[in-house]
């Protein structure tokens, strides 16, 4: 299917008829999914937004239950789960892998997040693949690809003036067919003889490199290396990179009371800040930032690999972009790697 890029907003009115459609968009000069409204632009040409669409399946916020106390009798009603379909058009191949990660997190190894396979189940992932790239993406060296977005329900890629869009599962099937019956002025069929555009790697690459190669299997070895108090000192513990990571999931349960009646809800919480780990009995298990600047590598780049085969790392580089200390995920791979080359007694560390 062809969609001329002067009929992309006609496109997603015609979506928006049916159920919610997210763009990449603006809000306060900050890049971030939005709601598409009728008319206003998407900013499709922005290649990583400063905030990942996460939040659209994972909110900052939501409650879980409400409970209340009457004549001594607890009566409690759990949030409803259920959620309407939405469309999430125009993610980049970093943040459809994101979500990959996010569903082996709430939907594998014997737990379902209700709440997460909700939204899960009613979304619809329309990926656009990337024709370049930005200077702190990396996304090639963490197993991903610019070009390719193999967990999308569709596709697309530039060709000039028009997007090509191909569906990848039934999903993305059905929405092709609902926007040709939707919107037919929008669209057109592909012309006659063409093959499937599947994208081409060699094409679009990133500049920035790291060697993955045994930095899982390495990091535990480090775990008492004095790498992590170099790295800390540093680090300002702000949670920036946490807030703007499409895969970081800590949240925090808490509890909104009034009265005899009140409700629970979860938010976003960060490995970075102290009270993260806080005990009730007052004990914290990291309360130096060390442990947590450690803590926040070993899970992305180790912990998560041994659970799920693959790193929690997609290569976005939001968090290289948007560090106010400049930590870099990358340089602290590169140290791993050189580390253990040297506790082998290959190289020497440098610095």
């Amino acid at each position: 299917m062809i969609i001329d890029k002067r009929d992309i907003c006609a496109l997603l009115d015609a979506i928006g008829r049916d159920e919610q459609v997210y763009v990449p968009g603006s809000v306060a000069g900050v890049t971030q999914f939005v709601e598409h409204e009728p008319g206003v632009e998407p900013l499709l040409d922005v290649r990583t937004t400063k905030v990942p669409p996460k939040e659209l399946l994972f909110p900052k916020a939501e409650r879980l239950y409400r409970w209340k106390t009457h004549e001594g009798h607890l009566s409690i009603e759990q949030a409803d789960v259920a959620s309407r379909p939405f469309t999430v058009f125009g993610m980049r191949p970093c943040d459809v892998a994101s979500v990959e990660r996010l569903d082996q997190v709430f939907l594998t190894k014997g737990y379902v997040d209700e709440f997460y396979q909700a939204r899960r189940q009613a979304a619809t992932l329309v990926a656009l693949a990337c024709e370049r790239t930005d200077p702190t993406c990396f996304c090639d060296s963490m197993g991903g690809s610019p070009t390719r977005a193999p967990g999308a329900d569709v596709v697309l890629r530039d060709r000039g003036d028009s997007y090509r869009a191909q569906a990848q599962t039934e999903r993305g099937q059905r929405a092709l067919d609902a926007w040709r019956a939707a919107a037919p002025d929008a669209v057109r069929d592909d012309e006659p003889g063409e093959a499937p555009d599947a994208g081409d790697d060699a094409r679009v690459t990133c500049s920035l490199t790291v060697d993955m190669d045994g930095v899982a299997q390495a990091m535990p070895g480090l775990y008492e290396s004095p790498m992590w108090d170099d790295i800390a000192d540093t680090c300002v513990t702000c949670g920036t990179c946490t807030f703007v990571c499409p895969t970081c999931y800590c949240f925090d349960i808490s509890q909104d009371t009034r009265a005899a009646e009140g409700s629970r809800y979860r938010c976003w919480d960060s490995c970075m800040f102290v009270t993260y780990t806080q005990m009730a009995g007052g004990h914290n298990p990291r309360a130096d930032k060390a442990p947590r600047v450690r803590q926040r590598f070993m899970h992305k780049l180790s912990y998560f690999f041994d659970r799920y085969g693959e790193n929690l790392c997609v290569g976005c580089g939001r968090c290289i972009a948007d560090c106010p200390a400049g930590v870099d995920i990358t340089r602290v791979i590169d140290r791993v790697g050189a580390e253990a080359a040297a506790m082998r007694g290959e190289v020497a560390v440098d610095g």
